[in-house]
């Protein structure tokens, strides 16, 4: 090992080698501190070519490499095992936005670059980057585009997969494939980029994307409602989609109890719906023609849903800074969790036409087996991903809740998602968190596939080993 890392030496600098405990530490835990791993360095690369030499380096040695960007990922995709044997590869330094081309209403960048950044990048030039999370101040494009993230803004414009047009990647022997195009139309065979997206560092590292740029919104108008059922939140989103077509960028659902969980922890993001109704929607429009328009069109939709009797309430935020807190209500959510203590984690997708019956029968067997258990159901109704998370009784320690009742709570949860055809993982990636269930979910020929391509691309098995399909 002392080998490795005297030619390690040869590629980076010493300062972008880390092999002290307390200097690797913040790179060996993932976000929800659920794993914790050991590694041989950690190396922090500049180049996409420092990249390369440093993968053929490992697999001249056949030692693994877990690439890694902001590590804020909810499934372990980023994390070492506990062997000490592999070689964390955080992209951080990679932080460059090489281009903004205007005509073609592209940016070009590369992994390490934070995604709030490149959203304030792209304002600068009057442009929108609509890839939009709640750890945009800190994930990293790279991941984003390794896990295909999804985000509040997925109904209007798609995954990150959707705002990708081209990458960079180095492949697991070591080359570099530059498949840096702005191009809409390419058909020349397989696509390569929508291989790499969404493979969570497995098949190849990407090193840089071009990137869909769209001009900026002159107007957006937020609103709160408040509905009595799923089937009426689900009924409110079909008017807005008949009504607003592609204005409507946001439709973000959220239960009593979420709610509830945010205002206990966070007392200023109380709900300024009267009571707390059993499901809040969060709705945003965006346009392109004057504040009047818009207010008009929303004003108009929502007169619509009153009169139907879909909602019972609403408040339109008066300013961008109301509209700012009706958002952080929604992302704080996830904050209140935290505060609360370990809670079991869903995210999932369900087709619109069956949300009503999964809700309704998956909150009935959950309460049935485990009395007093607080469901904290929230997520992109838009698109049909719930973060439907389980915690436990009031008084009841979450850890020890968790260590009995998680796989039988898992098993529950995704027997029903499988009921109704949807999606163990909506927008979080596999990891290691779902890799013994993906083949169950995926089925036989799917999970061989998938299997296939790895052994293809990867033979020796060294990049990310051990995440979203083992071989």
């Amino acid at each position: 090992m002392n080998q490795i890392l005297g030619e390690l030496h040869q590629i980076l600098e010493q300062k972008f080698i880390l092999t002290a405990d307390q200097d690797k530490a913040p790179y060996l835990t993932d976000w929800r501190k659920r794993y914790t791993g050991k590694a041989l360095a950690v190396v922090l690369p500049k180049t996409a070519q420092e990249v390369a030499k440093i993968v053929q380096l490992c697999a001249a040695n056949q030692i693994a490499v877990v690439p890694q960007g902001g590590h804020t990922g909810f499934c372990g995709g980023a994390t070492p095992d506990d062997s000490g044997k592999q070689i964390v590869l955080n992209l951080k330094r990679m932080n460059t936005i090489r281009e903004i081309d205007v005509a073609n209403q592209t940016i070009t960048l590369e992994a390490g670059c934070i995604l709030q950044a490149v959203q304030e990048k792209a304002a600068e030039q009057d442009f929108l980057f609509p890839l939009s999370l709640g750890a945009e101040g800190s994930c990293m494009i790279g991941g984003n585009l390794a896990t295909n993230a999804g985000g509040t803004n997925v109904l209007r414009y798609g995954n990150t997969r959707d705002l990708c047009l081209g990458l960079e990647v180095v492949t697991a022997q070591g080359e570099i494939w530059n498949g840096l195009k702005g191009l809409r139309k390419d058909n020349t065979g397989y696509d390569l980029r929508d291989l790499f997206i969404g493979s969570e560092g497995t098949l190849g590292i990407i090193t840089a994307a071009v990137m869909k740029l769209y001009p900026l919104p002159i107007s957006q108008w937020t609103t709160l409602v408040a509905a009595d059922s799923v089937a009426s939140t689900i009924a409110l989103l079909n008017l807005f989609q008949k009504r607003a077509t592609s204005l409507l960028t946001g439709f973000e659902m959220m239960t009593q109890e979420s709610l509830a969980l945010n205002e206990k922890h966070f007392p200023q993001m109380a709900n300024p719906l009267k009571g707390n109704p059993p499901y809040t929607v969060l709705i945003e429009l965006s346009d392109h023609e004057s504040e009047a328009h818009v207010r008009q069109l929303l004003e108009t939709i929502l007169e619509e849903a009153f009169e139907a009797g879909l909602i019972a309430d609403a408040v339109i935020a008066n300013s961008l800074a109301q509209a700012n807190t009706f958002w952080q209500m929604r992302e704080h959510i996830t904050l209140a969790q935290a505060q609360e203590g370990a809670n079991l984690k869903h995210d999932i997708t369900i087709p619109l036409s069956a949300l009503e019956s999964f809700i309704q029968e998956t909150d009935t067997l959950m309460r049935l087996k485990y009395p007093g258990v607080r469901i904290i159901n929230f997520g992109h109704l838009g698109d049909g991903n719930l973060h439907y998370n389980i915690a436990p009784p009031l008084g009841v320690d979450p850890k020890a809740f968790n260590l009995v009742n998680e796989k039988p709570i898992h098993d529950l949860i995704y027997a029903q998602v499988e009921r109704c055809q949807g999606s163990i993982s909506a927008e979080h990636g596999v990891g290691q968190l779902k890799l013994d269930g993906l083949r169950a979910h995926k089925g036989e020929v799917a999970h061989d596939l998938m299997k296939i391509l790895k052994r293809a691309l990867d033979p020796q098995n060294i990049l990310n080993p051990h995440k979203v399909v083992s071989i």
